[in-house]
């Protein structure tokens, strides 16, 4: 009680209490030493027994007109680097043949620029806000695995084909579809916090909590991947085809989980994902140069065997593929815990929890 005094004077619930003794490390051996059959039962007495401010009526949610206001303001935050790419190849597609090389690659890299200034703007707040715990490497990450669809697969054959060798062709089309995802995805994010909230309320246990979360973040992700596969098919319409389909896809999930474990206080897990789809984008062209060396030419044999299977596509496939299969693993695990969702809090769903 000593130990864990501000904790439960600051609960409102006794969950909030259990959730906080989960992150100190208390389990259910540890509750048994105190003669308690859980961790929750431990955390029921604490909060009966030390005078608090549980009596206190909390804060109620907030007027529903101010939730859809604060609704729409992310929601249309969401939809800018989308709306910049969009308006950049319609400039681009109206001024073809009348601008030259230079003039167009000026109003691209304008477009490039709005989108970021966009996307920064829509991270800054609404449910994919971290609160400053995103990481300078995870920002480098995603920016690599961004450029890899533009450039990796026109790069990755230029290698193979003996060069690089002068320009190459770009890929612009799921890079359109993953912009135009973000709004999906934060309202993804949102479902998902603002119900894992609710079963934080309304959970009696820490398993029965856990039991109900997983199929929400299920839910969440196969949510996204199906908006995500619509705008990923609809660009590729509108470009008329380019760019890896099921890598584009695989990263939209991977950023998804990346974002949702840093909101949600785990930045490392995330970083570490993207660093793995980093790394694996990157050897596939270095085992391609190494092979050139003498006596080295069968380290280039597993990336010559990949693209003459399934295509230079298949690389960011299995790169982010992977990557977001062990995000995932660890999402179920670290973000069924009550204690995962006591550092994070809708944006518009009641108060904070203690």
């Amino acid at each position: 009680m000593h130990r864990h005094r501000e904790l439960c004077e600051r609960a409102v619930d006794p969950l909030e209490v259990a959730a906080g003794l989960e992150a100190h490390g208390v389990t259910d051996r540890t509750a048994a030493r105190y003669r308690h059959r859980d961790v929750f039962s431990l955390a029921e007495e604490l909060f009966a027994r030390v005078p608090g401010v549980a009596a206190n009526p909390a804060t109620g949610p907030e007027a529903p007109e101010r939730d859809i206001a604060t609704r729409a303001a992310w929601s249309l935050r969401a939809l800018l680097p989308g709306a910049a790419c969009l308006a950049t190849v319609g400039a681009l597609g109206l001024t073809e043949g009348t601008l030259e090389g230079r003039a167009r690659l000026t109003v691209a890299l304008a477009g490039a620029l709005l989108a970021v200034a966009g996307l920064a703007l829509a991270l800054r707040s609404g449910p994919l806000h971290a609160e400053g715990r995103s990481s300078g490497a995870a920002r480098v990450y995603g920016c690599w695995l961004l450029g890899y669809v533009l450039y990796g697969e026109p790069l990755l054959d230029q290698v193979l084909s003996g060069g690089p060798e002068g320009p190459w062709d770009i890929t612009p089309a799921p890079l359109l579809g993953l912009a135009l995802a973000l709004a999906p995805a934060t309202w993804c994010a949102h479902l998902f916090s603002v119900h894992a909230q609710r079963r934080l309320i309304g959970s009696r246990s820490l398993e029965e909590f856990a039991a109900g979360v997983r199929p929400l973040l299920f839910g969440a992700v196969a949510l996204h991947l199906c908006a995500l596969a619509g705008l990923l098919y609809l660009a590729h319409l509108g470009y008329g085809g380019g760019g890896a389909f099921a890598g584009a896809a695989a990263l939209g999930v991977l950023l998804l989980l990346a974002r949702l474990l840093t909101v949600h206080g785990f930045p490392e897990l995330a970083a570490g994902g993207l660093a793995f789809a980093c790394a694996a984008e990157a050897l596939a062209p270095a085992l391609v140069l190494a092979g050139r060396l003498p006596g080295l030419h069968f380290l280039a044999r597993p990336v010559d065997l990949l693209v003459m299977t399934s295509g230079t596509g298949s690389v960011p496939a299995i790169a982010c593929g992977g990557a977001t299969l062990g995000l995932l693993v660890a999402a179920t695990v670290v973000l069924s815990r009550a204690s995962a969702h006591i550092t994070a809090r809708p944006v518009d769903e009641g108060p904070a929890v203690a």
